[in-house]
């Protein structure tokens, strides 16, 4: 058969392995390329165009969960010496990658190894690579990887290292620094850089840094959309900059539910709450956006910082409802601190006990704080009694029951519960005190 029509046959049957594929018939396309291995009216598997259909059959492969299946087809490859084709070497580390955890292990030295070995390498190998090093939680070895590619990089590799840096929270900073790395090597941040950026520049309350990002959105076009535009509102936010949070939202031309509720948290964040409620009345008037769970923690966390407990119950009730919001953990346990807040221990309480969702933390913590503003001891040794059950090793739940007694002149029960926490084995946290005295004999 002539050579030209061996490789129409084997387009044609890679693009029906492509369809298998994309349909999710993982069984059918592995069948297919068992007998495409074989085929006699096919190239030979070293033929390079064999190279394209490697990487879908992996892909079933690895849907199925076949054992060891990114191993033998990397040794098929490499008999075949098709590891030169940068399509199939991306397939391969990406499909070793996917097994990598955060502490490694061998699939990542598997991986590495790989990497290493490939002939040729392009800017979508060292952006595969670069993903694998961010999984295994290798984020120095991704950093390095950036600054020392022999190809020119491209978006989505700068994206990686930036996405990983922000989510990690360790060294927000280094990822103001790839940026501006990207920007001065000649790479064009895209849409998904600004969404990966902006957290971290909130991480770190860098308002110059936030200027400069949103400079940059605005001179391309993209800060009237709602991800860029919600994103840089809450950073505005954090920042204390409600100007300029309100100005970005003015710009946003789609305003979803998000961009609504990050401006109204920029609000309550700062104890605005008179603003804060005048934009959800705002946004029950737009036919084409409802409330959500995050809206609604907004304003209840509005109202607490206000001290408008009747507010906050009212918004409970319309949000429940009318508008179907189901209340989660959260949104009952700041329901519990508006009313501790306000003074309303018992009706608190009542919220607690009476909650259709499992009790947290958050929820008997912000009663025993309420409890210890206001002094209230009984509900505070019910509160504590349950924080001693969910938080066994929290040392601060004993030294604030603690003092709670000790500043109702109970120092008994005060050094009960420090005997108490000592018999625990709770370590105490630098920096807490006890409040304790004991009476003069004098």
């Amino acid at each position: 058969m002539p050579s030209s029509s061996r490789h129409q046959r084997l387009a044609s049957l890679t693009k029906l392995l492509t369809t298998h594929v994309n349909a999710g018939r993982h069984r059918d396309a592995l069948g297919l390329f068992s007998r495409m291995l074989s085929a006699p009216d096919l190239p030979p598997l070293t033929d390079p165009s064999f190279a394209h259909a490697f990487p879908l059959a992996l892909k079933s492969a690895t849907a199925l969960r076949v054992p060891g299946a990114a191993a033998s087809f990397h040794a098929l490859a490499a008999k075949c010496g098709l590891l030169s084709s940068p399509f199939l070497a991306s397939a391969l580390i990406t499909s070793y990658g996917a097994r990598v955890g955060g502490g490694g292990g061998a699939s990542y030295e598997l991986t590495r190894r790989l990497f290493d070995e490939l002939p040729a390498r392009n800017a979508v190998v060292w952006s595969a690579m670069i993903s694998v090093h961010v999984r295994a939680g290798d984020l120095a070895a991704a950093a390095w990887a950036l600054d020392h590619m022999d190809v020119a990089p491209t978006a989505s590799c700068f994206n990686t290292v930036i996405a990983a840096v922000a989510e990690s929270g360790e060294h927000p900073a280094r990822a103001i620094e790839v940026y501006r790395h990207m920007r001065r090597v000649g790479v064009p941040p895209s849409f998904i850089t600004l969404l990966a950026l902006v957290p971290a520049c909130t991480a770190m309350g860098a308002l110059t840094s936030i200027k400069e990002v949103h400079g940059f959105a605005v001179r391309h076009g993209m800060c009237s959309r709602s991800h860029i535009g919600s994103s840089l509102i809450e950073a505005y936010g954090r920042c204390g900059s409600l100007a300029a949070a309100q100005r970005v939202f003015n710009q946003v031309h789609d305003r979803d539910v998000v961009v609504w509720s990050s401006l109204v948290s920029a609000y309550a964040f700062h104890g605005r709450a008179e603003v804060a409620m005048s934009l959800f009345q705002h946004m029950e008037d737009q036919d084409d956006v409802r409330p959500d769970s995050i809206m609604f923690l907004s304003l209840l966390a509005a109202c607490a910082h206000s001290g408008r407990a009747d507010d906050a119950l009212q918004y409970f009730d319309v949000l429940t409802r009318r508008y179907g919001v189901e209340a989660c953990g959260d949104h009952y346990s700041c329901m519990a601190d508006v009313l501790g807040r306000a003074g309303r221990l018992h009706q608190a309480y009542e919220l607690i006990r009476t909650m259709p969702v499992k009790v947290t933390a958050k929820a008997w913590g912000a009663l025993l704080a309420a409890c210890r503003k206001h002094g209230e001891v009984q509900l505070a040794e019910v509160a504590g009694r349950a924080l001693f059950e969910i938080e066994p090793e929290n040392a601060g739940n004993f030294v604030s029951l603690a003092n709670i007694y000790s500043g109702r002149g109970m120092h008994e029960d005060a050094e009960r519960v420090r005997r108490e926490m000592e018999q625990r084995g709770v370590q105490r946290l630098p920096g807490s005190s006890w409040m304790i005295h004991h009476k003069s004999s004098c």
